[in-house]
């Protein structure tokens, strides 16, 4: 029933909103100001490109593509043919990144004073819909909250080929992320050739996928790439830390007298094969320093190298004043506009942390640095993709963790500034002022993954409407088997429900503890819960569902569960009174192991339970025990949590 008067109110919105405002407002990252007219303009006849300018030769590119995509001829200039300017401006008219996008009855018009605005513009044009030809009228005037809008990925851990960074970049592009934080040197392999000491990529130093490592030219390669669609790439050599592979070919350590005489020569070596690279990441983290001389002789050697800014990680080593921190450890803390220090926000974005469903209600919702746009201390944010289990094939990376759904959702956040303060891991409530801006966020998700990544991994669905009672809490004494009262009568009115909550994914109790904010204020160990809602089925039909009640995080070291198991806290979902069986496990009671890689343990990666409904209201009770909240050892912690919504359209019985 609840369903049924959602979709109701839905189908009275789009009654009473005009089709023309519909298809426009479907742009990710939103804009800042957006004004949509009634009328379009045709361009069923052709347009005319004022290509003037030689300094936009790759956004008069990006624009012919757009119109071939879009089936529109490109003609000579003549009457009636309207015409698209792209227009550098010589008055300031924001920020460097800034654009205003006019469409009306003559023509298309972007203008920026720079470059980067015109392609942001021209990006934004991209994602218009055409209809018969005739494109809307509007006037956008737009600019970045922050302009650091970066993404790090990590291929130093998992090689990632270069059709698949590629791909990625393009994403980073569309929706207007501007910096690739490229991870390239780590304990498991140096995935970059060197002419000096060729040996440092041979197999035999690499742990994990062995001998793949990237040419100066496929370097060069990518260098180019980010170049012409307005991103730059930061290499880092994650220093003294993190090394590893460093020190199995060398044979030193790298904070020894010997290891920093190689360190320094592979970063010469590297300053001349790409003099082009302007900032560099030196690392830092993670690494107790021995030699308290090694960063700041580094930084300096660096800064002579040539390059305009170093950063390195915070906390960490011993970074100089002129060095940029990349913040990436604690809780959320506000960076306020004093002093010369220069912050990269990166707590809390760490995707390999986040199960999928959370990964976009906490993107969503974050708060940068706890301030609503840059200021001279903060500079913005890098979303960070961190596969530290070994994959048995590339592409499981963009399952195992939603790298596009977070991409999506983390530009979107990053353009437009704002979000909570604090962290969130669940779907606010309906009454709170913020829950209609997320509802209206995720319906414009779920067209981007329509239109622009059927081909490709998006491990998530729209949440909106799943409405949970939580039920409990219940004393179990560390028996998770312990039954109580809903499992007789899951439904009884008697039963008192503690608090109502939305969402395919809910967690009670993140395994960082109190420093995000979940379902569960001050959780007790030794405790259930129990969740119940119902599901409406206009027939009697077999769906498909994710159901999970723990998240293997791609960096802790989580225990696959024993057969016949969906957990090892003793978790259960019912169906109108029967058991949901758990898969039959492919790894069952493997203990957590960063060389083996997850095969189904989790729902985004393995095939969905298929549940039967009958006509009418199908009663839905999960069962959510805990025990104690440590794991078996540190690096096994509990994450308490569920999911369990459907995903497909259903099978007639």
């Amino acid at each position: 029933m609840i369903l049924r008067m959602i979709y109701f109110i839905i189908a009275l919105f789009i009654l009473h909103t005009p089709i023309w405002c519909l298809s426009q407002e479907n742009i990710i990252p939103k804009p800042i100001k957006a004004e949509w007219a009634e009328g379009k303009l045709d361009l069923s006849k052709g347009v005319y490109i004022n290509d003037a300018n030689i300094n936009l030769a790759n956004e008069y590119k990006l624009l012919t593509s757009i119109l071939n995509d879009w089936g529109i001829k490109i003609v000579q200039k003549r009457k009636g043919i309207p015409a698209i300017n792209l227009a550098i401006s010589t008055q300031q008219i924001g920020k460097e990144d800034a654009y205003n996008l006019l469409i009306n009855s003559k023509e298309i018009k972007i203008t920026s004073h720079s470059p980067r605005g015109i392609f942001y513009g021209l990006q934004t044009l991209r994602q218009f819909s055409v209809d018969h030809k005739k494109i809307q009228f509007a006037n956008i005037q737009d600019e970045p909250a922050f302009s650091w809008r970066a993404y790090l990925i990590d291929v130093g851990r998992n090689f990632q080929p270069m059709e698949m960074i590629k791909e990625q970049i393009d994403v980073m592009a569309q929706y207007k992320l501007n910096v690739l934080h490229f991870h390239f040197t780590e304990d498991i392999a140096w995935r970059l050739q060197s002419d000096k000491y060729p040996g440092l990529t041979d197999a035999s130093v690499m742990t994990r996928w062995k001998g793949q490592y990237y040419t100066k030219q496929d370097f060069k390669e990518l260098i180019q790439y980010c170049k012409e669609r307005h991103i730059t790439l930061l290499p880092e050599i994650d220093m003294p830390g993190h090394s590893a592979a460093f020190k199995r070919f060398f044979g030193v350590d790298m904070q020894s007298e010997e290891g920093i005489k190689y360190i320094k020569e592979l970063l010469a070596e590297f300053r001349q094969n790409f003099p082009e690279l302007e900032i560099f990441h030196i690392g830092g983290d993670e690494v107790k320093i021995t030699n308290k001389n090694i960063m700041p002789e580094i930084t300096r050697f660096v800064e002579q190298l040539g390059y305009k800014k170093t950063i390195g990680w915070d906390p960490g080593s011993n970074l100089k004043p002129q060095t940029i921190r990349q913040m990436w450890m604690g809780g959320p803390r506000l960076i306020e506009e004093k002093g010369d220090l220069v912050y990269i926000e990166s707590k809390h974005l760490y995707i390999n942390h986040m199960d999928p469903l959370e990964t976009v209600t906490t993107l969503y919702h974050r708060q940068v640095g706890e301030v609503d746009k840059e200021h001279k201390n903060l500079i913005g944010a890098t979303l960070c993709s961190w596969p530290d289990r070994a994959v048995a094939k590339p592409i499981d990376m963009f399952y195992h963790s939603a790298i596009y759904p977070a991409l999506l959702t983390f530009a979107e956040r990053i353009w437009q500034g704002g979000g909570r303060a604090g962290w969130l891991a669940n779907i606010v409530s309906s009454d709170d002022s913020d829950y209609t801006d997320f509802v209206e966020f995720e319906k414009r998700l779920m067209h981007h993954k329509k239109q622009y990544f059927q081909d490709r991994p998006f491990p998530y669905v729209s949440q909106i409407g799943i409405k949970w009672e939580l039920i409990g809490p219940y004393a179990n004494e560390g028996d998770v088997h312990k039954s109580f009262e809903p499992e007789q009568n899951p439904f009884d009115s008697n039963l008192e429900v503690d608090q109502s909550i939305e969402g395919g994914t809910v967690i009670l109790k993140h395994w960082f503890g109190n420093i995000i904010q979940t379902a569960i204020q001050n959780p007790k160990a030794n405790t259930t819960y129990y969740a119940r809602t119902k599901i409406w089925a206009d027939k009697d039909m077999v769906k498909p569902f994710w159901i999970g009640f723990n998240n293997h995080s791609r960096s802790y070291l989580t225990d696959t569960p024993e057969l016949d198991t969906w957990d090892n806290k003793g978790s259960q979902a019912f169906v109108n009174g029967q058991r949901i069986a758990p898969p039959v496990w492919k790894q069952a009671g493997q203990k957590g192991e960063l060389e083996v890689p997850l095969l189904d343990e989790g729902y985004s990666y393995r095939e969905p339970t298929m549940i039967s409904l009958k006509k009418g209201c199908n009663e839905v009770l999960l069962k959510l025990p805990v025990a104690e909240f440590r794991g078996r050892t540190w690096d096994n912690p509990a994450k308490w949590m569920f999911t369990f919504i459907p995903v497909e359209e259903e099978i007639n019985k």
